[in-house]
């Protein structure tokens, strides 16, 4: 099973922070998972030496156990593997159909998990840099990978034991970004959906009428020009951008910005005809063929979708296939 980087993406912050504030703190992260395991594989518990606890490892099924063992672990010099059965009462208290096992590991924070590792991975998630973290849990050492090391694994989101049974591969994703461009009705069924495939969505429309609170009702809605938008916000590997206005003049400084960016996907509303003049204008503007080819247009799958929920559900089909299968 897999964990994506949203999940409960703060039990590292936490933990350094109780540590630093002097109560104490365990991070326990499952390791393995057998059956219908109530969390995944990659899920974090900190517990603090007072039996203050974030997060989860099991929906409540071990929780109490595993606090109880952290509590006694606080300092240790080494980790400690728990090993729990999940009865199948417990696993249907918590919406799953059969029980299962889970494994999870405790790591105590200034004991056996060095407190300038875990600053560095901290350092390395609030600068929106991929990194793995690797621990052999046989010998007790630790590591940061970069991307580059698991590229199958950042792919596709995927924390996990090594064939070994003592490396345990733990992957810390940038959080998923879609940069929406053009506040249309495509866009109003887009950006709920994105946010539910574990995207952070934002609207990108200098058009105050047309990015109204009131038609997107808690969204994050950028009122710049999109160029002067996207460069504030940031592109980088873990973000994707899609352009909706059907107007160059919105449209175009998005693209141009997105193609000299490293984004994951770049889509763009818009008939072949369209597409077309499209990419004579970036062609015109300096752009390689190659780079161009980059953009998946007309936008979506071929799913013959009619409206724009179905044209939203195309593009977000075609945003995961780019996501997990290149």
């Amino acid at each position: 099973m897999c964990i994506m980087a949203h999940d409960l993406e703060n039990m590292p912050e936490i933990a350094l922070e109780w540590h630093r504030a002097g109560k104490g703190a365990v991070l326990a992260t499952v390791v393995e998972t057998w059956g219908s395991a109530p969390r995944p594989v990659g899920s974090q518990l900190v517990i603090s030496g007072d039996g203050e606890m974030e997060g989860s490892v099991s929906g409540g099924c071990v929780e109490g156990a595993v606090v109880v063992e952290a509590m006694e672990a606080v300092g240790d010099d080494s980790g400690q593997m728990l090993e729990f059965g999940v009865s199948d009462d417990q696993a249907f208290a918590v919406g799953l159909a059969c029980g299962g096992r889970i494994r999870v590991w405790l790591e105590p924070v200034g004991g056996a998990l060095p407190v300038d590792l875990l600053q560095d991975l901290v350092a390395a998630r609030a600068a929106r840099c991929p990194v793995a973290y690797v621990v052999d849990t046989a010998r007790g050492t630790r590591r940061l990978d970069a991307a580059d090391a698991w590229p199958d694994r950042f792919r596709m989101d995927r924390s996990g034991m090594e064939d070994d049974g003592a490396t345990f591969i733990h992957i810390h994703n940038p959080p998923l970004r879609m940069v929406v461009v053009g506040a249309v009705h495509i866009a109003q069924a887009l950006l709920p959906m994105a946010r539910l495939a574990g995207y952070d969505p934002v609207l990108v429309d200098p058009r105050p009428a047309f990015g109204a609170a009131a038609r997107f009702p808690g969204e994050t809605i950028v009122e710049d020009w999109p160029d002067e938008a996207l460069d504030a916000l940031g592109l980088d590997p873990r973000v994707a951008v899609v352009t909706l206005t059907h107007d160059p003049k919105l449209d175009d400084p998005a693209i141009e910005r997105a193609l000299r960016s490293d984004v994951f996907y770049l889509g763009c509303l818009g008939s072949t005809r369209t597409h077309a003049k499209r990419v004579a204008r970036l062609t015109e503007a300096g752009f390689a063929e190659d780079a161009i080819a980059r953009i998946h247009a007309p936008v979506g799958l071929d799913i013959g979708a009619r409206g724009p929920a179905e044209i939203a559900v195309s593009i977000l089909a075609e945003v995961t296939q780019r996501l997990r299968q290149g």
